[in-house]
Order: C-alpha cells, then sequence, then structure tokens
C-alpha cells in the first residue's frame, strides 16, 4: 500500500534533545557533571518520565536517594526545555514541504506529559501536524506496538499506509513489525532521499 501520510517522532529527529546542555550550564565540576549524566539523571530514569510517572513522584524519590543532587534534580523538572537546543538541522523544512504538499503529518513521541505541555507551546511547527501521540499522556511508551495501535486507531489509517520516522531502530522495528513503512533516522539529507524516492516531496 502506497504512504498516505508520515509519522515523525520528535526527539533527536525535529528537535536536538540532550540532558547534558542543561546540566553542562550548571555543573562547572567534571566529575560531579560526570556522575549527574551517569548515574543521577540518566536517560533510562528520565524514561519513567515519558511512561507517564508524574515528575512530582520522581523528583522527590530521586532526591531522597542522591540528597546532595538536589539542585540538579530541581533544575531537571524545572528547567528541561533547556536539553533541547533546537531543531534537527534539515528537519522542519522537510515538514513544511510535506504540509505544502498536503501530506498528512502525524507524530509518536516519547515524552513526559509535563514536559511535553512545557515544550510544546515553543514549538509552532506542530501547528501543521494533525495528531500527536505522546507517551506521557496515554501511558504508553515505544516499542510498545500498543502504541502504534493506538496510533492506526486515533490517526485513521492502518499500518500500512503510513510512514514512521525515528533514530532508534528498535521503535523502527516496533512499526515495521507491524507492517508500517519505516525510516531509520540519521539525519536529514538521508530522509529527503527517502522522501524523494517514495514520491512524497
Amino acid at each position: 500500500m502506497p504512504v498516505q501520510a508520515v509519522v515523525f517522532d520528535v526527539g533527536r529527529v525535529l528537535y536536538q534533545w540532550h540532558l547534558g546542555h542543561l546540566f553542562e550550564k550548571i555543573v562547572t565540576d567534571p566529575a560531579r557533571l560526570e556522575r549527574v549524566l551517569g548515574e543521577v539523571i540518566t536517560e533510562e530514569w528520565h524514561f519513567e518520565h515519558d511512561r507517564g510517572r508524574a515528575l512530582d513522584d520522581m523528583v522527590p524519590e530521586r532526591i531522597a536517594l542522591y540528597p546532595k543532587f538536589e539542585e540538579e534534580l530541581r533544575a531537571y523538572q524545572t528547567r528541561f526545555n533547556e536539553t533541547i537546543p533546537g531543531p534537527v538541522p534539515g528537519s522542519l523544512s522537510l515538514v513544511e514541504r510535506l504540509d505544502a504538499r498536503g501530506v498528512p503529518l502525524f507524530a509518536i513521541t516519547n515524552f513526559g506529559a509535563e514536559f511535553w505541555a512545557g515544550f510544546r507551546p515553543t514549538a509552532p511547527i506542530f501547528d501543521r501536524f494533525r495528531d500527536i501521540v505522546v507517551s506521557g499522556e496515554e501511558k504508553l511508551a515505544k516499542p510498545d506496538p500498543a502504541i502504534f495501535a493506538l496510533a492506526e486507531e486515533r490517526f485513521g489509517l492502518p499500518g500500512e499506509a503510513m510512514l514512521f520516522i525515528d533514530d532508534n531502530k528498535a521503535n523502527v522495528d516496533a512499526a515495521a513489525s507491524r507492517g508500517w513503512h519505516a525510516h531509520h533516522f540519521a539525519d536529514a539529507p538521508a530522509l529527503e532521499a527517502d522522501l524523494l524516492e517514495r514520491g512524497l516531496l
């Protein structure tokens, strides 16, 4: 079945994301910074918020475990947008071009509900999207096949009619296993070439 809609991941596909981008501003001691990112505020721990845990549960629990890192943990909760330094080069222009051609746009993102509420208003590109499935709101996260089943229902299209774009191979494989077209994102030029080959641009 030909592609009728394009479904984007957000982090590291449309927008850069790096926890260190915030903590490099706060922590001047290299050894402390290494411990913050390697042990205290890891992507694995952050993923609990993506899966639906509330920050008001996660952060105090973590402070109790790491009381000497309370300042950094509070900053994680209140300054998360600073972990997103800007768009991935070239990606937003591809969204604009697809939209200009009338291609329906959707997204499935592993993003905590509270952080999404703070980030979404800063990113008007998402006004072009018809619907966005946010893991933290649904308490379902990629690569769980259930989030793709939910997306099919929400977007009103079968997987075979959609192209899913993600930087995480496990997520790409999960979509492909449900029959979706899939692109393992590396950079915008490679994605552009794929979209051109598919006749979407």
